[in-house]
């Protein structure tokens, strides 16, 4: 067992079989040397000692735990169920037997097994935790079960008898156990009886979270639509703390609620259950100003006071109130709000939600007005004036940023705009003294002025400034050096490399980010849209990888979080793992790595090193199956992970998160039909009896044909799709989702070759079932669609000529569309390949059977099908395309190697010299990649040519 701890498997099995010699029946000895197996990769060994162990039913506690740790290595949970099944029917009253099955099935989610286990270990040892395993089981079934119907009147109502029983028999002991009752009363929708128990002696239970009692109230209130409560409610918290925001948003609209069904308090009684309620607009501004009133007197200053009056005047707007209660003019309260915390980084995601109440002429105004309050002191005249301190320059950051969301910068001309540039770099360099003392995890405080510099660049690159891009690179280049932790630099980077083509540096930048555990899912996509595509192939299959392993070992992961649950009695987090895992399985982002991990793999590997075949066999795909959750798919990328202050109508909106959702999930039925139809053609290469069908039917092999012909009709409407939303020529921001690559597919004609290419499967099918003999018309079908496919490839090579990076008037030009093309060639040009090696596999055998007939005849001429002659054309033209794009890829090379791009005149004045630094690393960065993409294509394409070279038949 040391050994094994230590990793050395290796000197585990030795030790292990030495302990078999003396003692052979020694089980957990066995068990250890199966693990020692499993570690070594010789699975099926392991797994043979192991079931000969586990056919014997150990009751051992060693052999048990050892064969639970080799099953879970093997992703094989429902084993342990079944030893833990037998081990419980020979020790009956075993409290820990019984327990690890109760585990057991909760790892395999078997809820009904789990709720008669429960139930089973509370017979033996009467534990309040072991019935509520129990109980909490059957809520797991009503969750699981498909019909809605049968949760409602048979899981949830027992689970709720089950609870009133240890109620009236008062055996309620903890408070996991009230939260249950509540769980259960809730979704049971009987708000009213879960308020009663909240409310009453059990609920003084609930007190491990802050106003846990408080919020669940809160919570059934508004299901019953008790507004006068809520309100009174959210009063009385407000009075306790006053900068608890959502009690002010449930005040507002319960106010507002009262008001609009005219409710009057009763004159006798108590106003509510919990007391006092306002019921008028009078009421709620005089509330609020004595929230303002004690602020002022209380030690440390409060926002949400002044944050909840703007929302008032915000609310009474949208009700056409204007200023008959006299709160005062949002611009001079904004302004008063920045007085007090302008100097606090929050103060501008503050303001940012209110802004829109003031009037677009006043803007200039507000932030003129603004400025003035800033103490900033100027060295001589004509110069910049400079904050001498954080707090200044906190304040002045948070001005510069409201410009950015008024839309003050946008309105600029060029020259003003890079005026401002300027400024902004100079206020973030002056600002990195004030930052000497900074860990190098720690963010500089003048990192915003260096951002907010760059998203000026950015427009106008937008508008047609090329060298605008570079300077952009340069200077988060340079941001980066000084706060090398700052992630908003390094994905504003990864952005722009990608968008010029330029994959090398990002993986570098990715891995600093340093992405944990959800984060694949969620920024993953920065990575796994360009790295393939831009022709950076190995380090595609490492993004790829990333993203898989956090995806597959999320499902072990969660089940182990909800053990844990269990054993703690955190009974409300184990439905929000569920759901946490349910939406990370339908992940639109995990759907689409699958995919083109596969993909990918075929590329790289089918016939070069493993069989078509074999790859096919390993990745155990078949045409048949599909396993997209398509109706379920979840969009999880967070495509507002990159900081932004633009006004609402250039920023990313509902509708462009809506339209992304849309082209990702038809360009992946479009990769993803193409998979399936590859994975379809090993199945088609065996041989038939011809002009015999039903045989054939029996082969199996023409409901094969079948499936490809449907994947076809499929594939070419997903392409129809396609091209119907790419005509809405939509135009997403800047740093908005990144479109897909579907519309450089369809224009280069990879699209056309592609799917013609799985046409001509279906013709070669024909012609191999119907025979040479009377086939004329089908060897002159395919003849045609051989010349067609030559001329579609090589338009498609046109597609990529040109150079991929140019200098023009001193700047650099690069040409990622180029690279992309370049890809698509790759691919489709192993698809043909892939597809000729089918048409090899039906030919052969006629070409030998025609010699033997030669033979048998002893004629010289038999005379030869013409379609040899198209398939040895076809491939001879292949060949000679093939070597005519490798030598045009080392033309680029020669051309990416001599450019020398230090004697880019960098003349441009505004540069200064610690910048010129790092243009020249922003710009061999550029350089270097496409050199690396250029020779990961090449490498691939001579491995493929190599492949051609064997098609001769």
């Amino acid at each position: 067992a040391d050994y094994l701890d230590n990793g050395n498997n290796k000197m585990a099995i030795q030790q292990a079989d030495k302990l078999l010699k003396k003692h052979k029946d020694l089980h957990c000895a066995k068990v250890l040397k199966a693990i020692g197996l499993q570690r070594t990769g010789k699975q099926d060994e392991a797994y043979a000692l192991a079931q000969e162990v586990a056919a014997l039913e150990p009751t051992d506690d060693n052999s048990l735990q050892a064969l639970t740790i080799l099953y879970r290595e093997m992703h094989r949970p429902e084993l342990v169920t079944k030893l833990y099944e037998a081990a419980v029917k020979k020790v009956p009253n075993s409290e820990e037997y019984h327990s690890h099955l109760f585990m057991a099935y909760a790892r395999v989610g078997e809820y009904k097994k789990m709720q008669q286990a429960g139930m089973a270990l509370y017979k033996i040892v009467p534990k309040n935790p072991y019935y509520f395993w129990s109980v909490m089981s059957l809520i797991m079934q009503s969750i699981s079960a498909q019909d809605e119907n049968l949760s409602k009147t048979m899981f949830l109502p027992l689970a709720e008898r089950m609870v009133e029983k240890m109620v009236k028999e008062d055996k309620i002991e903890a408070e996991a156990e009230v939260e249950l009752y509540y769980m259960i009363l809730e979704r049971l929708e009987k708000y009213k009886e879960a308020l009663d128990v909240v409310r009453g002696k059990l609920g003084e239970k609930l007190t491990s979270e802050l106003q846990s009692r408080e919020n669940k109230c809160m919570a059934m209130y508004k299901k019953l639509h008790r507004w006068p409560e809520c309100n009174a409610l959210a009063r009385r918290l407000l009075l306790k703390n006053s900068d608890d925001w959502q009690f002010y948003i449930t005040y507002f609209d319960s106010v507002f609620q009262l008001i609009d069904e005219s409710w009057t308090p009763p004159a006798e009684e108590e106003h509510s259950l919990e007391g006092e309620v306002h019921c008028s607009i009078k009421q709620a501004v005089n509330f609020i100003e004595e929230r303002i009133t004690e602020e002022s007197k209380s030690s440390r200053p409060l926002r949400g006071p002044y944050l909840a009056k703007l929302e008032l005047i915000r609310r009474l707007r949208h009700r056409g109130c204007n200023d008959e209660y006299k709160l005062g003019d949002p611009e001079e309260l904004m302004f008063q709000y920045f007085k007090k915390f302008g100097d606090k980084p929050c103060c501008f995601t503050d303001l940012k939600v209110f802004v829109d109440l003031l009037p677009p002429s006043q803007y200039t105004k507000f932030i003129r007005q603004l400025l003035d309050v800033i103490p900033l002191a100027a060295a001589a005249e004509n110069e910049v004036a400079l904050p001498g301190d954080i707090k200044a320059l906190q304040q002045h950051l948070c001005v510069v940023q409201l410009s950015r969301l008024l839309g003050i910068y946008h309105a600029m001309e060029k020259k003003q705009k890079l005026a401002v540039v300027r400024e902004l770099m100079l206020r973030y360099r002056h600002g990195l003294e004030f930052g000497k003392s900074c860990l190098k995890t720690e963010l500089q405080f003048s990192d915003y002025y260096c951002l907010l510099a760059v998203h000026l660049l950015l427009d106008l690159w937008l508008e047609g400034e090329e060298a605008a891009v570079w300077q952009c690179l340069t200077l988060l280049e340079e941001g980066l050096s000084h706060s090398p932790s700052n992630a908003q630099f390094k994905l504003l980077l990864i952005r722009i490399y990608c968008r010029l083509g330029a994959f090398e540096p990002v993986s570098e930048l990715y891995s600093s980010l340093d992405a944990k555990h959800i984060q694949h899912d969620t920024i993953g996509y920065l990575l796994t849209r360009y790295a393939g595509s831009l022709g950076h192939y190995a380090a595609a299959s490492q993004s790829c990888n990333f993203a898989l392993r956090f995806f597959h070992s999320n499902q072990k992961d969660t089940s182990e979080y909800i053990i844990q649950a269990y054993k703690y009695g955190a009974f409300e987090k184990i439905p929000e793992f569920i759901a946490f895992r349910n939406r990370l399985n339908s992940s639109l982002h995990f759907a689409q790595v699958r995919t083109e991990r596969m993909l990918l793999d075929l590329l790289l590997e089918a016939n070069i090193s493993t069989s078509l075949e074999e790859s096919i066999k390993s990745m155990s795909l078949s045409p048949e199956e599909d396993d997209i959750p398509w109706k379920d798919l979840r969009d999880n990328r967070d495509l507002t992970v990159l900081f932004s202050w633009d006004p609402k109508d250039r920023d990313i909106s509902e509708e462009h998160r809506k339209l992304s959702l849309e082209e990702e999930t038809l360009w992946l039925r479009i990769r993803s039909l193409t998979l399936r139809l590859v994975s379809g053609l090993p199945t088609l290469a065996h041989t038939i009896q011809p002009k015999n069908s039903e045989k054939t039917a029996e082969n199996g092999v023409s409901s094969k044909i079948d499936t490809i012909r449907a994947l076809l009709q499929q594939l070419e409407a997903a392409v129809d799709s396609g091209k119907k939303f790419l005509e809405q020529k939509i135009q997403y921001p800047v740093l908005g989702p990144p479109p897909t690559r579907m519309a450089g597919f369809f224009s280069n004609g990879s699209c056309q070759c592609q799917t013609s290419l799985f046409y001509l499967v279906s013709d070669i099918y024909e012609l191999d079932t119907n025979g040479l003999e009377d086939s004329a018309e089908i060897q002159e079908r395919i003849g045609n669609s051989f010349k067609s496919l030559v001329e579609r490839l090589t338009d498609l090579f046109n597609k990529c000529k040109g150079d991929l990076i140019e200098v023009r008037d001193g700047t650099l030009k690069t040409h990622p569309n180029l690279l992309e093309n370049l890809v698509f060639f790759v691919e489709t040009i192993s698809i043909a390949l892939w597809v000729s090696s089918y048409c090899d596999s039906v030919l052969r055998p006629f070409k030998s059977n025609l010699q033997k007939k030669k033979k048998k005849k002893k004629e010289s001429s038999v005379a030869m099908p013409p379609v040899f002659t198209h398939f040895l054309d076809y491939v001879t033209e292949l060949q000679t395309l093939t070597s005519n794009v490798i030598d045009h890829i080392k033309g680029l090379e020669i051309i990416l190697t001599a450019l020398k791009l230090e004697e880019l005149s960098l003349k441009d004045t505004l540069l200064l010299q610690e910048e010129k630094k790092f243009t020249k690393t922003v710009q061999g960065k550029v350089q270097s990649s496409y050199h690396h993409s250029v020779q990961e294509i090449g490498e691939l394409l001579k491995k493929r040519l190599d492949t051609i070279k064997k098609l001769k038949i």
